[in-house]
C-alpha cells in the first residue's frame, strides 16, 4: 500500500530508536527527558503502536491538553445543555462532546430526557437541519482548535449567503498556542520539548510555535501520525537539545507549511474574533485562547440569542483529568481509572473522546502494563 506501510516500516522503527537511545544518553541526567506530544492523535497513535514501550527510560512522554472534547469545563458542558433544553431548539453536536459528563448529567442523558440533541458530522449539516425546520432555532455545539474552526466559520458564511437566520453558533473554539504557554507557566511540570500537532498546524502553519522556541527555549517539531512520523518527531526534538538549539521544526512537511492555509485563516478572521479569557478543564482561565463570534455575526451567535448559567463548575472530586491534561500525572495514576472511570461509565472526559489521554490507555491495555511496573518499583 503505497505511502501507509512505508510510515510503519519496522527496521526504520528500530534505527530511529536506536538513534533517539544514542543522542539522550548523551545528553540524560537523573531525569528523563520530557516531551509533550500535544495533540491526542498522537497520543493514541503512541499506545495504538506501542511507541512509548520501545523507547529508552531516557525519554518520558507527556500526553498534552490537545483533546478538544477533553478541555471543555463542565460549566460550558452545562450551558450547553441549558441551550438544548430550551423550547423550540435543535442542539446539534460531534458525537464526542455526546457523553461527556457535566455537572449533573451528559448531553447523551438530556437527549434521553426530552431534549432535541442531533448528532452531526459536520457544521454544514446542522445548517442542512436549520434549513429543513425553519420553525425551530438550530444551534451547532462549535467545539476544537484551529483545526475545526475553518470549517464552522465558513458555515456562517455560508449561512449569511443563504440567509437561514435560524441557525447559530455555541462557539468553544480554543487556540494551541496560549495552552503551550500556560503549561510552561506551570512550575509542577518541567518540560524539555513539544511534538507539536499536525491537524492544527496545517491551518496555522509552524510559524506560531516560535514564541515557544524563542522566548521559552523549548524545541517544538510538529509531526505527523504515523509511527515513523513520531520516532522521527522524538529525534529531531532530542537532536535539537543534544545540540543545545531551541527551534520549530517541520516533520510533517508534506501537508504542512510554515504559513499555513490562507483560505482557512483568512475565513476565521472574518467570522471570529479572540476572547480575552476562556476557562481550561484544568489549566483554568488562559488568557487569548478562546474565539468569540464578531459582532458582526450576532445573528449567528447562541450566547447573544440566548440565556444560560454561564457559571464555572468544579470538576467531579474522584476524577483527576485536570492534572492528566496538565500532564502533570499519567492516567493510570487516577484512583478510578479502569475501575469506577470506564469509557462505558465515564466519571471524566477523558475516558469519553476518542482523543482522550484515559481512552488511549484503556482501549490499548497499557494499564496492566503500568500496574506490573507499580508493584516491581
Amino acid at each position: 500500500m503505497k505511502y501507509i506501510n512505508e510510515f510503519r516500516d519496522p527496521q526504520k522503527a528500530k534505527k530511529l530508536i536506536e538513534q533517539i537511545r544514542q543522542i539522550s544518553q548523551q545528553i540524560a541526567t537523573e531525569n528523563p527527558i520530557k516531551i509533550m506530544e500535544v495533540c491526542g492523535g498522537h497520543t493514541h497513535a503512541i499506545f495504538k503502536y506501542g511507541l512509548e514501550d520501545l523507547l529508552p527510560k531516557t525519554i518520558e512522554l507527556v500526553h498534552g491538553p490537545g483533546c478538544p472534547v477533553c478541555i471543555m469545563p463542565r460549566g460550558r458542558l452545562d450551558d450547553a445543555i441549558a441551550l438544548a433544553q430550551q423550547p423550540n431548539v435543535i442542539f446539534t453536536t460531534f458525537g464526542d462532546a455526546m457523553r461527556v459528563p457535566g455537572s449533573k448529567y451528559s448531553l447523551l442523558q438530556a437527549k434521553a430526557n426530552g431534549a432535541d440533541i442531533r448528532m452531526v458530522y459536520s457544521p454544514l449539516d446542522a445548517l442542512q437541519i436549520a434549513k429543513q425546520n425553519p420553525d425551530k432555532q438550530v444551534v451547532f455545539f462549535a467545539i476544537g482548535f484551529e483545526t475545526t474552526a475553518p470549517s464552522t466559520a465558513l458555515t456562517v458564511l455560508q449561512a449569511e449567503v443563504d440567509r437561514v437566520e435560524n441557525f447559530s453558533l455555541f462557539c468553544n473554539h480554543v487556540l494551541v498556542v496560549p495552552a503551550l504557554e500556560a503549561l510552561l507557566a506551570n512550575p509542577d511540570l518541567q518540560l524539555n520539548g513539544f511534538v507539536g500537532p499536525g491537524h492544527v498546524s496545517t491551518v496555522i502553519g509552524t510559524e506560531p510555535y516560535r514564541i515557544i522556541a524563542e522566548r521559552y527555549h523549548k524545541p517544538v517539531v510538529v509531526s505527523g501520525f504515523e509511527p515513523l512520523d513520531i520516532l522521527q518527531s522524538i529525534w529531531m526534538v532530542v537532536k535539537q537539545l543534544a545540540e543545545k538549539r531551541f527551534e520549530v521544526e517541520n516533520q510533517y512537511s508534506r501537508l504542512v507549511n510554515s504559513a499555513g492555509n490562507a483560505v482557512a485563516l483568512d475565513a476565521m478572521q472574518r467570522v471570529f474574533e479572540v476572547r480575552e479569557m476562556f476557562e481550561w478543564r484544568g489549566l483554568g482561565d488562559i488568557p487569548l485562547s478562546g474565539l468569540k463570534m464578531r459582532s458582526e455575526y450576532a445573528r449567528f451567535d447562541a450566547e447573544a440569542k440566548f440565556t444560560f448559567p454561564g457559571k464555572q463548575v468544579a470538576d467531579h472530586k474522584a476524577c483527576q483529568c485536570g492534572e492528566i491534561l496538565k500532564g502533570v500525572m499519567k492516567p493510570w495514576q487516577c484512583k478510578v481509572f479502569g475501575t469506577a472511570c470506564t469509557p462505558e461509565h465515564p466519571i471524566g472526559a477523558c475516558m469519553v473522546s476518542s482523543e482522550g489521554a484515559c481512552a488511549a490507555y484503556y482501549k490499548y491495555g497499557r494499564l496492566s502494563i503500568k500496574r506490573e511496573e507499580v508493584k516491581v518499583n
